[in-house]
């Protein structure tokens, strides 16, 4: 799948105008700033494309930074599952950074807020402080505490650092407005305690700041030009704004100094925050803690599990990563929700396939076919092109004998209207060969057939007189003599139900997950199968594509993951 030229939308527009404005010098400096709590799914797709898809069309940076301010959830194995991800879709960033580099920059910040009368120490309980907030009609009360002197909130947040008081017993929160319309600044919370250990900062900080306070100031330390959130954030811009406002970064070297002093880059800017709407799919859910109890609980293999919305999923499972920045590139950017149907991506990921994706025989619920007229011992070599809309993939030799494995699907003993395969007495051409009549069915005695016995039409073997004779059906097959025997994973949509979030019906996502996403046979491959590399992908003819897991195939032990059907057996009846 070609790449297509950078598609235009109000945050490109955006960009293109503060250009031509001059704004930050016509610097363009973006981030993906993950919180490594679990694995990315194909809506982080979105703002990977985006934030790296920018910086990259303009000529600027783009900056992986780890939002690893909350050390309970966050574990080493999805810091670096993370950076494959991003590599995987094509990307690389200018830096990678950590919320956990800046922070005694934050800590430095604080104080500031806390001379200047913005900030101050509570000791209301988390319940206490819901309570305090008010509602989207009352407006909040202030804290008792919220008159603290400059010089007691500047000592408890130094005791608070240095680990005197229990988890829970203090924080610092921002002195905004308890009154105010937009809940969020409502004399916020900036920094809590929490002993916990940190996987970069080990036990040197029993107190770490929150999501809001420390992502602005993250932002600004970088030097990012355009900060580009998903919508749930666009209430908290205002928030956003305040911080930077009460801080100015760019105008207070004393705040950024302890990074200097490590060697670490930094450029304050004073970022523009820019929201648009999430990438949401049909018959998936998005939320990191309902994929961890997925995985938690063992109801699928792992957080890359191929029917996983995971993009370690989506990999393993076969889709390109061109496929999904050409599915997000279709969708496009705007502020309006909505649920994309999963169908589009699928259809991606075939268009991405078709052009790519070697042909190959393959049988997977196979039903032997012995040719008569053939000898026993007969075996010769057929030559079939490897891509039929690519003269310059050339051919390969596939093994023929007078046994070969049919799917069990092409014949029909009592055929219904419209069926053009196989039948008792009937004639089908078997794709490469010729055309073979069925003669005999052998049953078992529970009436399973397990041989077709045939004769082959020898005139209409290609290259002969009779070659162009008309059937209405063609079939393939696998040499049953020399197949590859393989495992054959055929995956399906992970839920059954276009929206699994919803429960008003009285189910939960669990309730809707699809029985048939995961089928294990055992199919006969053409035996060229045997010597491909993990990931490589085919298409078996008919059946769909498939890719040789990333992690189970193997010489000996052959592995394969449907990606998708041939076409959408899922596709909605039009109404």
């Amino acid at each position: 799948m070609s790449e297509s030229p950078p598609p235009n939308h109000f945050i490109r527009q955006i960009v293109l105008d503060d250009r031509t404005a001059g704004k930050h010098g016509g610097r363009v400096a973006t981030r993906f700033p993950p919180e490594p709590n679990g694995y990315l799914h194909i809506g982080h797709a979105k703002s990977i494309c985006l934030n790296f898809g920018l910086a990259r069309e303009f000529g600027g940076a783009c900056n992986l930074r780890f939002d690893d301010t909350n050390p309970v959830k966050e574990d080493v194995e999805y810091v670096q599952a993370i950076q494959d991800d991003v590599r995987w879709l094509g990307f690389s960033w200018d830096e990678l950074r950590h919320a956990s580099d800046y922070f005694e920059v934050f800590y430095r910040c604080a104080e500031k807020l806390i001379r200047n009368g913005k900030a101050f120490v509570c000791d209301l309980s988390a319940e206490q402080v819901r309570e305090y907030r008010g509602t989207l009609t009352e407006p909040g009360r202030d804290s008792p505490y919220r008159t603290r002197s400059v010089e007691e909130n500047l000592d408890l947040f130094r005791r608070m650092r240095a680990g005197e008081f229990p988890d829970g017993a203090r924080t610092l929160r921002a002195r905004i407005d308890m009154r105010s319309g937009n809940i969020n600044l409502r004399d916020p919370a900036l920094y809590r305690i929490r002993k916990v250990t940190h996987q970069n900062t080990g036990d040197a900080w029993p107190i770490y700041p929150m999501y809001d306070y420390a992502h602005c100031i993250s932002d600004a330390v970088e030097g990012i030009t355009h900060s580009l959130c998903t919508l749930e954030f666009e209430d908290h811009r205002p928030l956003y704004d305040w911080c930077l406002d009460q801080l100015d970064l760019p105008g207070d070297r004393d705040l950024t100094e302890p990074l200097r002093a490590v060697g670490i880059r930094c450029e304050p800017s004073r970022p523009q925050q820019i929201e648009f709407s999430r990438g949401n799919l049909d018959y998936t859910v998005m939320s990191k803690r309902k994929l961890m109890a997925l995985v938690q609980d063992r109801l699928v293999d792992g957080w890359d599990d191929p029917r996983m919305p995971t993009l370690a999923g989506a990999r393993r499972r076969g889709f390109p990563a061109a496929a999904i920045r050409a599915f997000w590139e279709r969708v496009g950017i705007s502020k309006q929700n909505s649920v994309i149907d999963v169908g589009v991506l699928e259809g991606c990921v075939r268009e991405a396939l078709d052009t790519q994706a070697p042909r190959r025989l393959a049988v997977l619920d196979p039903v032997r076919l012995a040719i008569t007229n053939l000898a026993d011992d007969h075996v010769e070599t057929l030559s079939f092109p490897n891509h039929p809309k690519n003269e310059a993939a050339g051919n390969r030799d596939v093994p023929f004998s007078n046994t070969v494995w049919i799917e069990r699907e092409d014949f029909m003993e009592t055929p219904s209207k419209g069926f053009h395969r196989l039948v008792p007495g009937g004639e089908v051409r078997l794709r490469g060969v010729g055309i073979v009549r069925c003669e005999e069915v052998v049953k078992q005695d529970d009436g399973t057939v397990v041989e077709l016995r045939c004769t082959l039409d020898a005139d209409t073997r290609p290259g002969r007189p009779g070659a162009d004779r008309k059937v209405k059906g063609t079939i393939h097959w696998v040499s049953a003599r020399h197949a590859l025997a393989a495992e054959v994973r055929l995956y399906d949509r992970l839920f059954d139900a276009p929206a699994p979030d919803d429960d008003s019906g009285g189910k939960t996502y669990r309730d809707h997950l699809n029985p048939a996403s995961k089928r294990v046979v055992r199919g006969w491959l053409e035996p060229s199968l045997a010597r491909v590399t993990n990931e490589s992908t085919y298409q078996f003819e008919r059946l769909g594509y498939f890719v040789a897991d990333r992690h189970d195939h193997g010489a000996a032990t052959p592995v394969f993951n449907r990606v998708v059907t041939l076409r959408d057996t899922w596709a909605r009846t039009a109404k």
